[in-house]
């Protein structure tokens, strides 16, 4: 294979997951909708540095365990579960009682907690380890060496990749909501679906098999 060749797939590839609707891009969702752009960007940080846990763990090798553990696994999944479901009541529960969501106001929320949350979102996914262990390998090219090294540098481009994308959904979502926030009823309704995407996605986390 080809430079070129290699890297449009790597790249259509990396573009195609990035786009594909997750806990990640959801969670990034409901914080721009809730508590306004900057906090949305703040949380795609977080979420790209819990990738950057996966990833690294990936070049290590960690990643192995849990998919090799049905105990790391299932501890992970839970937790990773409960979280969501916990992040999704708080978004039912806030967008069914904060006033300013019908104004130009959002809610107030620190840059750490938007970030940590985010980061916990991805680092208490385990099928996002188990992603990037299985994914990375397939564009590994052992004649250049430095496995591990490869490893990183490749989970860093999807990552980044994954700011491209989410920056522009947040930006997308941040002027529609700028408009809906002038209806109380549709805003209060946008929030609680997203709110109610994250609990089922926390589910549907607790019974995900490790496969």
């Amino acid at each position: 294979m080809d430079d070129l060749t290699y890297w449009l797939l790597f790249f259509s590839t990396s573009l195609a997951i990035n786009i594909s609707p997750g806990p990640d891009l959801f969670y990034i969702l409901s914080r721009t909708i809730a508590c306004g752009k900057n906090a949305g960007m703040v949380s795609s940080l977080g979420v790209g540095t819990g990738a950057l846990v996966h990833v690294t763990a990936a070049a290590l090798g960690l990643s192995a365990i849990l998919a090799t553990s049905a105990i790391a696994f299932s501890i992970v999944k839970y937790v990773g579960a409960a979280y969501l479901i916990y992040l999704g009541i708080q978004n039912l529960r806030s967008t069914g009682t904060i006033p300013e969501l019908s104004a130009a106001k959002t809610v107030e929320v620190s840059s750490w907690a938007a970030f940590k949350q985010g980061m916990l979102v991805d680092i208490l996914n385990p099928k996002a380890a188990i992603f990037f262990m299985a994914f990375l390998p397939q564009f590994i090219r052992p004649e250049i060496g430095g496995i591990p090294l490869q490893l990183l540098g490749l989970g860093i481009l999807v990552i980044l990749m994954g700011f491209v994308v989410e920056f522009s959904f947040i930006l997308l979502a941040a002027k529609i909501t700028g408009c809906l926030r002038r209806n109380q009823s549709i805003s209060s309704w946008l929030g609680r679906t997203l709110g109610s995407i994250l609990i089922a996605l926390g589910i549907r986390l607790a019974f995900v098999e490790r496969t």
